[in-house]
């Protein structure tokens, strides 16, 4: 009697240490984090706030202190080392270079990346898998190993002093890491919404644009964010294939003031203010959109 009433009942209730539910577990976090005394959480992290401002507000401290003070408050304040800079060592030059190369290779970067990240989450060919290894080991691969062939390329292609050479090393040395994050962000948009959209008459291009591409909004946030941001900071291509000072970007523009025998630090803090600002506004505007970019590729859609 007994056993027939336990296999025609209700399931029995999950133990206390089974599986549970996800609103269980965002509970059960809670819990845990309100038990744990708050100096174990903030201490931690006031300690990496400290070691990650210092370096920052000692560069700021010698871009606004006038030459040969040692205070450690900047006071009285002075621009004259980012005027120097600025006007007197060509900054506002190196500036517009960087923006103009940065600005190309997120614009051709995330193009192709969005091309090539499509064909790899939407189709499939012979040798995909040893395709997708090819573009992960070739993220071992150092630029300064391939520095002497792509000189001479494009010394052949008469490209040499040209931003164009610095805008296409740089995305082609970005474009790997960017077309497996876009073909990630993409396998996660389910493949029937674009075969709805097939069905109500529009082209594959057009059920691309209208449906997949507005939901890959952060990611393409993201990748062109590190794109524009790896490009501006980057300094060994724009040292080997620029010459002349008119066509040289910011990272090579600090390198020049770096003499043989002395260092103007306080021209070289002001140049490294300069080339820190845009770096720091766009992540500010854009860092929701950057936080949801990349915990979109790792919930699978």
């Amino acid at each position: 009697m007994t056993a027939a009433i336990a296999e025609k009942g209700t399931a029995a209730p999950l133990a206390p240490d089974g599986p549970a539910t996800p609103p269980v577990r965002r509970r059960r976090r809670e819990r845990a984090f309100d038990e744990v005394p708050r100096w174990q959480i903030y201490l931690p992290l006031g300690l990496y706030l400290l070691f990650t401002l210092v370096p920052f507000y000692w560069m700021l401290l010698f871009a606004l202190r006038p030459a040969g003070s040692t205070s450690l408050v900047p006071w009285p304040m002075t621009f004259d080392h980012f005027d120097k800079v600025w006007n007197a060592r060509s900054f506002s030059v190196f500036f517009q270079n960087s923006a103009l190369v940065g600005v190309c290779t997120l614009i051709c970067t995330t193009l192709v990346a969005l091309a090539g990240g499509y064909a790899l989450a939407r189709f499939d060919f012979r040798l995909k898998q040893t395709f997708m290894l090819a573009l992960l080991c070739s993220q071992f691969i150092p630029g300064a190993l391939m520095l002497v062939p792509l000189f001479q390329i494009f010394k052949n292609l008469q490209m040499i002093n040209s931003l164009g050479s610095v805008v296409i090393a740089e995305t082609v040395f970005q474009l790997p890491l960017s077309v497996i994050l876009i073909s990630g962000f993409i396998r996660n948009v389910p493949y029937s919404l674009e075969e709805a959209a097939w069905v109500d008459g529009c082209s594959r291009f057009q059920a691309f644009r209208i449906v997949v591409l507005p939901m890959l909004r952060p990611g393409l946030i993201a990748v062109a964010s590190f794109a524009f941001v790896n490009s501006w900071n980057h300094f060994l291509f724009a040292l080997m294939f620029l010459m002349e000072q008119d066509k040289q970007t910011i990272p090579v523009g600090l390198s020049t003031l770096i003499g043989a025998d002395s260092v103007d630090f306080g021209a070289l803090a002001a140049g490294g203010v300069i080339s820190a600002v845009p770096v720091v506004i766009v992540f500010a505007f854009i860092q929701k959109w950057l936080i949801t970019g990349f915990s979109a590729g790792a919930v699978k859609g």
